[in-house]
Order: structure tokens, then sequence, then C-alpha cells
């Protein structure tokens, strides 16, 4: 077996069986090919079937050289699921990396915004602009309904259920779930539909997306890392923003204010439990007001 190939049949493993986005297939993509370039380089013919425990320390000592113990952790993670797959597709039978632990890095606490600075991003919005109700519209989506800018970007027309108060979000690996939205967000994207959105020009393939560009087309990733960053800076905040911010805040809003974290679980749409836990690192403030209020031994 080729490395090409077997490189070639995991895509599409990640992508038909798994279902997960382009985006996190050229993340895994991108971690085998370091490995096939360190083996060409130092001229091993070792194939994907052949390659052992030995062979993977040689190439992480390597690039333990060049990056740091985040991203090592990474490739790691990517080469693990690459043998992962060949075992379940029978070439090999066992996992050259069962043997060899990730680097301890550090768990990162996720910035956060607080509501004040979320309302001085949304004052810095120029509404005269003509693309000022679409800018507002997004930053109140982003933080009120907890999205991913991928899940942000994807929102259709068709989506919103503002009779029964819900969104329908198409997260990770196209996994559906309802998200509620309040009549505060709800009326801002109203607003946008009926004095931005219905003046554009709207190519047929963009019909049912729900926010557009200046040509009628759906907005980029890029492009909505752009509109927080802009407004961020117009607002003041100093903090390192980008649209995954509100997401964090949405959540460490909710934990601070009393909600369970199983439900923040669900709305975020995190498959595990234990991702959904690294809100519980921001802030420990509220854990005494929960300790006094419900356990029966507190006073």
């Amino acid at each position: 077996m080729k490395w090409n190939n077997a490189l070639r049949d995991f895509e599409h493993y990640l992508k038909i069986e798994r279902g997960l986005s382009n985006h996190t297939v050229v993340n895994y993509r991108l971690d085998v090919q370091k490995l096939i370039s360190y083996l060409e380089q130092y001229n091993h013919s070792e194939t994907p079937t052949e390659i052992e425990t030995d062979h993977l320390k040689s190439f992480l000592r390597e690039l333990a050289k060049s990056v740091n113990a985040r991203t090592q952790s990474r490739v790691i993670s990517g080469l693990r699921s690459f043998f992962d797959y060949l075992i379940f597709e029978n070439y090999r039978i066992s996992n050259p990396l069962e043997q060899i632990e990730a680097p301890k890095i550090g768990r990162k606490l996720p910035d956060t915004l607080s509501v004040k600075e979320i309302d001085k991003i949304v004052a810095a919005i120029d509404l005269s602009h003509p693309l000022g109700e679409r800018n507002r519209a997004i930053i109140e989506t982003l933080y009120s309904c907890g999205l991913r800018v991928s899940e942000l970007t994807n929102l259709k027309l068709s989506d919103l259920f503002f009779d029964e108060g819900f969104i329908k979000v198409n997260g990770k690996g196209n996994k559906q779930r309802f998200v509620p939205i309040g009549e505060h967000t709800q009326k801002f994207i109203n607003l946008y539909r009926q004095h931005a959105r219905s003046l554009l020009k709207i190519e047929p393939l963009h019909i049912d997306t729900l926010f557009l560009n200046q040509h009628g087309r759906q907005l980029t990733r890029a492009m909505i890392f752009t509109i927080v960053k802009t407004f961020a800076q117009k607002a003041g905040i100093r903090k390192s923003i980008s649209p995954h911010t509100f997401r964090h805040s949405f959540a460490t809003h909710l934990l601070e204010n009393g909600a369970d974290l199983r439900a923040i679980q669900v709305m975020l749409g995190h498959e595990s439990i234990t991702t959904t836990e690294i809100y519980m690192h921001v802030d420990r403030s509220h854990l005494k007001e929960v300790m006094a209020n419900f356990h029966p031994r507190s006073n």
C-alpha cells in the first residue's frame, strides 16, 4: 500500500463515513503529510502497513524541534486516527502510536467578553451603512445562540423557526440540533431581512442562505472574522477577539447565571460533556452561591 493511496482513502472515509467538514479533513491530511514528508526527506521506504513505533518516535522527535507541544499533540491525534482507520480496513492489526503519549499541555482557558463589552461592540456598528443591519444581526446571533462560525455562515432561512423560538443548526459531522433563539435576536434578524437582505440581488444558489455579502452570495468564514475584529477594534476592545469568543461568552454567561452544564452541552453541540466542562474553569465565583442555595449542609 502506497502512502498517497492510503491518504486518499482516509480522506474519503473521513468525509463519507464520518461526515467531517472539509476544514477538519484538511487538518487530518496535513498531519499525515507531515509524516510522509519526513519519510521522504530521510529516505525511509516503510509503507503505511510496515511503519512501526520506533519510526514514529524518530519523526516526533524531529517534529518537536520546530513546533510547540499543542501542535505535536494535534499531529499525534491525527496520525492515531489514520492508523485506526487502517486497522478498521484490516490493513494493520495494531496502531503504532499506542505506546506514544502526547506531550502534556495546559488547558487553555477561552477568552470571554462581558455583556458590557458585547454591547459596546454592537453599538460600534454603523446602522446607516448598507451592511449595518446585517452586521448587527450576525454579532447578536453569534452571542445569543453560541454558534460556531461555520454554523453561522451555513444558516438558512428555512432553519428559522421563530414561532417556536428555535433555529436549526447544522453542526460538526452534519449533526443537527435545535438551539433556542430569543425575541431580541429574532427582531434584529427580521430587521436585516426586511431592510437589507430584501434589497440584494441574490444568486440562485444562495436564495435560502440567511447572511449574504453585498453580491448576494454566502459569507465566508474569513469575512465573519473580519466583521468581528473590525467592530471590536472600533469599540476599543483590546482582547484577542474571534467569532468563537462570542460562543465562549454565550456558554460562560449561561453557566454564571445558573444554567445546567448538560443543557449548555446540548446547545453548543458538544459530543462529550468534558468539552463543555472547560467553562467550569473560567469563573468559579458562582459555585459558592450554588452550594449555599442547594446543599442541605451549607448553613
